[in-house]
């Protein structure tokens, strides 16, 4: 199986930065798409940025401009680097990754999540 451990949550201010990183690990034959969801309390969970294996990149308009996801298929790592912070970006953040595996094809596999807060 596939394992999505995040990291770099924490407690900014507003127009601070944060660089979120997500390590994907197991057997894995190929990573294809791997994405960053955030879910704000009391709202559902969104698409805030994804990136292709050939590093296509697709933002949230919410996000556009101020975040900027990369990837480094040599580390099956994804990142997710936010800018100009604001309150309204609290939430916790999901890194998906679709992936193969011995088991199966092209399966969705998904982090904990890690908490970004942002304070005024």
């Amino acid at each position: 199986q596939v394992q999505l451990v995040e990291s770099g949550g924490g407690l900014v201010q507003a127009g601070g930065s944060l660089r979120l990183s997500c390590a994907a690990s197991g057997r894995i034959f190929s990573i294809n798409d791997m994405g960053w969801y955030r879910q704000a309390p009391g709202k559902q969970r969104e698409l805030a940025a994804v990136i292709t294996r050939g590093g296509s990149a697709n933002y949230a308009d919410s996000v556009k401009g101020r975040f900027t996801i990369s990837r480094d298929n040599a580390k099956n790592t994804v990142y997710l680097q936010m800018n100009s912070l604001k309150p309204e970006d609290t939430g916790v953040y999901y890194c998906k990754a679709n992936a193969w595996t011995p088991s199966q094809r092209s399966a969705d596999y998904w982090g904990q999540g890690t908490q970004v807060t942002v304070s005024s």
